[in-house]
């Protein structure tokens, strides 16, 4: 590890992990960068919000046995079904003051590392940043986004990597709110992926409601683990939704459409198991993650 300068090492350079990679690229704190990837990449090249390209050639690597010495910062930017592949970097990586943030969907971004290093190593971050790949390494940035840490030391100095970003870096008194309002947004996502249409869906009949039925079982749920979550928040994320453009993908719409696994636990299945924890009824997120796996078992026969 260098003393001046931070070693970052991104875990998953897709549409997200490659966008966020090639944006602290540029930060003034980061002096070496390594990508982590099953396939090799030549460069990354970011067509940023305002059509700026964004270029950043950092050392990329396909197996845990390149890795020669451990960094200061992980960034796991994978899906969140792919935590054991993305573990398998870590034992390389992680050094006695390495901090990895887990930029994933969902609530459980602690739980799911917690087997492999201790939870005051992790940092959760909660993702905004709309990006879509268009080819290896090539990645359209939409909007310019926010990534959100809890407040404290570590979570002020992941934001810090994103100095002089468009991304802008976020830290929070309530993570734990921040994270299950994210997660009540991302449930709806199911309706797009079973019906395979973008986000105007919504005005059909009848999909407004069912969208306010998935999110209040998870605004349930999330007071229930200690969220402090209000009576609007179906309503504005259907509201969210009517004001959105009709043809917006979401990315689990996204992967199904590609007939990639989808990240439906994390938005859906999460709820549904934490809510028989607590005792409270989740049928509308229980069909949908029941249909989602379906659709998933149907797309791997």
């Amino acid at each position: 590890m260098t003393a001046s300068k931070l070693s970052v090492a991104v875990v998953g350079p897709g549409a997200v992990g490659g966008t966020v990679a090639a944006w602290i690229s540029l930060s003034p704190l980061v002096g070496d960068l390594t990508l982590c990837a099953r396939s090799p990449l030549d460069r990354l090249v970011v067509e940023a919000p305002d059509g700026a390209i964004i270029e950043a050639a950092p050392r990329v690597v396909t197996d845990p046995g390149q890795i020669t010495a451990p960094v200061d910062w992980v960034l796991v930017a994978t899906k969140a079904y792919d935590v054991a592949a993305a573990a398998a970097w870590l034992k390389p990586l992680l050094g006695p003051r390495t901090r990895v943030a887990v930029l994933q969907n969902g609530v459980e971004h602690v739980e799911r590392f917690t087997p492999f290093l201790p939870a005051d190593r992790i940092v959760p971050v909660i993702v905004d940043v709309p990006a879509e790949r268009t080819g290896p390494g090539r990645i359209q940035h939409r909007r310019n986004g926010t990534v959100t840490a809890p407040a404290g030391e570590a979570g002020e100095a992941f934001v810090a990597l994103f100095a002089g970003s468009v991304i802008e870096g976020i830290v929070t008194d309530d993570f734990l709110t921040a994270a299950w309002t994210k997660l009540s947004l991302n449930c709806a996502g199911a309706i797009n992926a079973l019906t395979g249409e973008p986000g105007g869906v919504v005005r059909a009949e009848g999909v407004a409601d069912l969208t306010r039925e998935l999110v209040w079982e998870c605004v349930r749920v999330g007071r229930a683990v200690g969220a402090d979550l209000g009576d609007h928040i179906p309503d504005w994320v259907v509201e969210r939704a009517m004001t959105s453009p009709a043809d917006s993908v979401n990315s689990i719409l996204g992967d199904r459409l590609a007939g990639r696994p989808m990240e439906w636990d994390a938005r859906n299945g999460v709820i549904v198991r934490l809510g028989e924890l607590h005792g409270i009824e989740t049928p509308a997120n229980g069909m949908a993650s029941t249909l989602l796996a379906a659709v998933g078992w149907q797309l791997r026969s």
